[in-house]
């Protein structure tokens, strides 16, 4: 932008995360991290950007996501390339390609900003951020009750409060074709009561419908059949053992017929867990079972099932908690605050700091040259245990002040300049 036009602004819907944000998603990020590592479930990191295909094939084409939200464009090559939607796509599509399904059931998850293109509003922007897991090659009930436990056991460690478990059964392929002709048919007889985009999907995606957020049809909908009605035995009898299963964890839930979830790839189990304290967008985490995905993309039938949960709704959330005061984060303070005035001594404190940090200390150095006093109040902002100061006659005499900036310490002493791992042995 040349002269003159006024200053670049970021994109509708992108959103900084500026540095006193940035705690609170690491802190979210951490926990998810160690819950992960304690059920033997491995990062995974996918590129931001696909062939489109992909989501096409492997999301529907008749779902909002691919009709309507996503970023695609051509690139240079002529290739049709799509800024991810969402994460399950892009993790089994390198689990195949990668080979990862010949070394056995694989426990992944992921984290990292999706694109889709719909309208901003508080916990939901264009570019969004999701932590999220994948289990794939795990077949038995019992593994979707573990996959649910692990999504509930960190929102709760997180403290987020009013959780609900909403659970339903998708059944097979074959439970899904007999129920959709059903529903086909009750919603061609009620056409005309439905609203103008549950219309548009009675023949492109009928089971859409059931998640319609317009108050009208909700209350139509009411009378229309559910998917559990049209289940197998085997499906009922597999949906039960999954109840069982929770019921043994202590993870309450409640059956919801009309949860189907937005994507095409979901058999089996689907659910959501929502709080009470996030109002109308109350969902703060979704997933189910994609028997079906994985050679829908190319790979052996191979069973599956996996969830992703919203960072933004998640951050709206406990940044309540933190202006409630009935959440406390890590306080990241430096050991070490360096202070020094004059060229010998502003050469003496670069050393120091960058000697004391090789050494394992996080030491923050002040380079504004301002008076000490100004510094000194600057160190004390920073939290440090610690300040080091260092003049012209110091650096001359190579020697340090060290003083204490926390009550109860020891009192200022003074150190040699050129032996850091004795200063960093003081610190400690």
């Amino acid at each position: 932008m040349s002269a003159g036009q006024g200053k670049v602004q970021s994109l509708r819907g992108l959103v900084d995360l500026l540095p006193q944000q940035t705690p609170l998603w690491q802190h979210i990020e951490a926990t998810a991290r160690e819950h992960c590592r304690r059920a033997g479930v491995s990062e995974i990191r996918t590129p931001l950007l696909e062939h489109t295909e992909l989501f096409a094939r492997g999301i529907g084409e008749a779902t909002d996501v691919v009709g309507k939200e996503m970023y695609t464009f051509t690139d240079r090559g002529d290739r049709s390339c799509t800024l991810r939607p969402e994460g399950t796509a892009s993790v089994v599509r390198a689990a195949i390609e990668h080979g990862l399904l010949s070394q056995g059931a694989q426990r992944l998850w992921y984290r990292g900003p999706m694109f889709r293109y719909e309208r901003p509003q508080a916990g939901r922007q264009r570019q969004f951020h999701q932590i999220g897991v994948e289990w794939l090659g795990v077949a038995d009930a019992a593994s979707d009750a573990e996959v649910i436990a692990l999504a509930w056991d960190l929102l709760a460690a997180l403290g987020v409060g009013g959780l609900a478990l909403e659970l339903n059964s998708l059944g097979s392929p074959d439970d899904r074709l007999a129920y959709r002709e059903q529903l086909v048919g009750w919603l061609e007889a009620h056409r005309e009561q439905l609203d103008a985009d549950s219309q548009a999907r009675i023949h492109t995606n009928p089971l859409r419908v059931l998640d319609s957020k317009h108050p009208d049809t909700q209350g139509l909908l009411a009378g229309a059949p559910t998917l559990g009605e049209a289940l197998a035995p085997e499906s009922r009898a597999r949906f039960d053992a999954v109840q069982t299963a929770l019921t043994a964890l202590d993870i309450p839930f409640v059956l919801n017929p009309r949860l189907v979830r937005g994507l095409d790839y979901y058999s089996h189990t689907a659910f959501e867990i929502t709080s009470s304290q996030l109002g109308a967008q109350a969902t703060v985490c979704g997933g189910g079972r994609y028997d079906g995905l994985v050679q829908q993309l190319g790979g052996a039938p191979t069973p599956a099932i996996g969830w992703a949960l919203g960072m933004e709704r998640l951050v709206l959330l406990l940044e309540q908690r933190l202006a409630a005061g009935e959440l406390q984060l890590p306080v990241a303070a430096p050991d070490l605050y360096v202070i020094s005035r004059g060229e010998a001594a502003e050469r003496a404190g670069l050393a120091l700091a960058v000697a004391l940090r090789r050494l394992g200390l996080a030491v923050e150095r002040d380079s504004s040259g301002s008076a000490f006093g100004k510094q000194l109040k600057r160190a004390q902002r920073s939290r440090a245990a610690w300040v080091a100061l260092i003049e012209e006659e110091d650096a001359a005499s190579r020697v340090v002040r060290l003083k204490p900036l926390v009550t109860g310490a020891d009192a200022e002493r003074t150190l040699p300049l050129d032996d850091p791992a004795a200063l960093a042995q003081a610190l400690r």
